[in-house]
């Protein structure tokens, strides 16, 4: 589960936004042909053109930034001595230890609900239920026998959780302490390690930060341009070498900043652009 750490490379993209116009209907009169409030002239021809339908499209080039999606901050909850870290650059995948304490493992799991208490048989709950998913997701459990949607702990919990414990090496208790387990949203990409082995892991502080291995285009798009994007719209995204590639517009901020840095700088709102064929960037 361990990759190889790798130099991050930064690609700088142009975007392709295209924004959904309208339509026009026209009507025309022949050289006899007056107005309705006029009153209308019959030994005049008139005539009636053709309605024509269809989008009016905008383009505009942007500059953006080929990053990763999603930015995690891990947090201990788990009291001892750091004995293991990952590096930057690994990619810890659920099921698998993310770091140590006291030698025991913190295993990763996939969950939007944060681990906020130990979790025994006759609770029930969001958390409950993201931990039922990962032990049927995980082949630890079957649906036959272990309701992924269940948000109740039962005897079937306890029994897969005992088997996810025996092969970490955790005392079989089928039961889940806090601490033994981090609930991410998904597989992640270690961007920094703020703890260091052989310290106290202190509860409730940061020891990692991470993102997902999702790759995205990332625009601080002009505050005055936001009315030309919308999310679902389709771009074009050209490569350093001259491909492009196609994505669609994931999110459009609606809060404006301006950077601090930089004098005289224009507001900026932050766009996000999902890749339709992320194989297409290669190891971008």
């Amino acid at each position: 589960a361990r990759s190889p750490r790798r130099r991050r490379v930064i690609a700088s993209v142009v975007v392709l936004v295209l924004a959904v116009g309208t339509c026009l209907a026209v009507w025309t009169f022949g050289r006899g042909g007056r107005q309705a409030n006029e009153g209308i002239d019959n030994g005049g021809s008139t005539s009636l053109a053709t309605v024509t339908r269809g989008s009016l499209s905008s383009r505009t080039s942007v500059n953006g930034t080929l990053t990763y999606a999603g930015r995690h901050s891990v947090v201990n909850q788990a009291a001892g001595t750091l004995t293991a870290l990952p590096a930057v650059g690994d990619v810890i995948e659920p099921g698998e230890v993310l770091y140590r304490v006291d030698g025991d493992p913190v295993v990763l799991l996939q969950g939007n609900v944060p681990a906020y208490r130990t979790l025994v048989q006759g609770l029930s709950g969001p958390d409950v239920r993201q931990l039922n998913a990962d032990l049927v997701d995980l082949g630890y459990a079957t649906r036959a026998g272990l309701d992924p949607a269940s948000d109740g702990f039962g005897s079937q919990t306890g029994r897969a959780l005992r088997k996810l414990q025996a092969r970490l090496g955790l005392e079989t208790t089928g039961l889940l302490l806090l601490g033994q387990a981090v609930f991410l949203p998904s597989t992640v990409r270690v961007t920094e390690v703020s703890a260091t082995s052989g310290t106290p892991a202190e509860q409730g502080v940061s020891v990692l930060s991470a993102t997902s291995t999702t790759r995205q285009v990332s625009i601080e798009l002009d505050a005055a341009q936001q009315g030309l994007v919308e999310v679902g719209d389709r771009v074009t995204i050209s490569l350093p070498d001259g491909a492009t590639t196609p994505g669609v517009v994931s999110r459009v901020g609606t809060v404006a900043t301006t950077p601090s840095e930089t004098e005289d700088a224009s507001p900026t709102i932050p766009v996000r652009v999902t890749l339709t064929h992320p194989g297409s960037i290669g190891q971008l």
